[in-house]
């Protein structure tokens, strides 16, 4: 992954890491596309938007960094209530040591959310991409 995990240290470096890996996988990337309004009235935004240049399939990804333990992590059930209401497809990238374990359980077992280190393989996948050689082999088992 370009950078690696390591890079990111705030959610605008999450979101330039987010982008830098759809386009090295040849997807298209759009940052902070402006996509409605919010049940409060906001605008909406999404963080990152990528988009497979052929199938023009397309993914919406709301980026999320916590570098220290707080209260932004109470944010995150409204962020995934929100994504149920784009007009695509939805993911939480997330990034830092300040999320505590119950918030990363909630997060996975969401269905909608991904740890960066995770997102690569997630992206092949949702995408239809082309898979490294022997990824298909891993985890597979013989009979």
């Amino acid at each position: 992954m370009p950078g690696g995990p390591t890079a990111v240290n705030s959610g605008d470096a999450l979101c330039k890491e987010v982008v830098l890996l759809g386009e090295s996988l040849g997807l298209l990337a759009r940052e902070q596309f402006k996509c409605g309004r919010r049940i409060w009235g906001a605008e909406r935004f999404i963080d990152v938007v990528l988009t497979h240049p052929d199938s023009r399939r397309r993914l919406g990804i709301e980026c999320k960094f916590q570098g220290t333990s707080g209260s932004a992590e109470e944010k995150i059930p409204a962020t995934i209530q929100d994504i149920a209401a784009w007009p695509i497809a939805g993911l939480v990238v997330f990034s830092g040591a300040g999320f505590s374990a119950n918030i990363k359980s909630f997060l996975i077992a969401s269905g909608r959310a991904v740890e960066l280190a995770e997102l690569e393989s997630w992206l092949q996948l949702f995408f239809g991409l082309e898979l490294p050689p022997g990824a298909e082999r891993r985890g597979r088992r013989s009979t």
